[in-house]
């Protein structure tokens, strides 16, 4: 006779029960921090950006993150050429999906910055990277991070072409309306770590002047 698998999930309630009984030390405490981890990392569906994802709907930070990972696999043979080196696909993969995981204690404490602490308290060796890789994505300091600091500059200007919500909602420092040339002064410098990041942004930022989303 077949096994019949049980489908019930425990509900929060019994969840809590369960972290109070393993206890904060030990496997089981390590396990329950985990598992406290990946309920967080599903609450970056919730968390909007100020770019659309839709023309009816804002970009969740759970979307984006996913879309750099998506663009940097694609790009990454284009990446190795024109680098003309090795680079860590995997370690790219990884710096896109907790780039902006962050943004969840932002939303908490109602303001950013520092160093995110919730890392540390992580076990390890999960804890360790995780802090070493917010590290290097901030200070940009080896080739992986620069490329991915330039996907995460690319991907809204993609998204507010794309739906046609263009930059209306935007300034500059001086309160003017962005234009062709506010867009590159604040994505160029980003972008133009790769020929083929700069080559896709240019190409939206002229297709986004030419159909009226973005003064020339």
């Amino acid at each position: 006779m077949a096994r019949q698998e049980s489908h019930n999930l425990p509900d929060a309630g019994t969840l809590t029960a369960m972290s109070e009984m393993y206890g904060p030390h030990g496997a089981a405490g390590d396990r329950r921090r985990l598992f406290d981890f990946i309920a967080l990392t599903a609450r970056l569906r919730d968390i909007e950006r100020a770019n659309n994802a839709t023309p009816e709907r804002k970009e969740s930070v759970a979307e984006h993150s996913w879309h750099l990972a998506m663009v940097s696999w694609i790009l990454h043979g284009e990446f190795e050429r024109e680098a003309g080196q090795r680079l860590d696909l995997t370690k790219m993969l990884k710096l896109c999906l907790m780039h902006d995981l962050v943004e969840m204690d932002a939303v908490e404490r109602g303001a950013g910055g520092g160093e995110p602490a919730r890392f540390a308290s992580l076990p390890a060796p999960l804890g360790t990277e995780l802090l070493a890789l917010w590290r290097e994505y901030e200070e940009g300091r080896t080739p992986e991070a620069c490329l991915v600091r330039g996907v995460d500059r690319l991907n809204p200007t993609l998204m507010r072409c794309l739906t046609g919500q263009g930059w209306g909602d935007m300034a500059t420092d001086s309160h003017a309306p962005v234009d062709a040339e506010a867009l590159d002064g604040l994505h160029l410098p980003r972008v133009a770590v790769s020929e083929t990041l700069r080559t896709l942004y240019e190409e939206i930022r002229n297709a986004s002047v030419e159909g009226g989303l973005l003064p020339p």
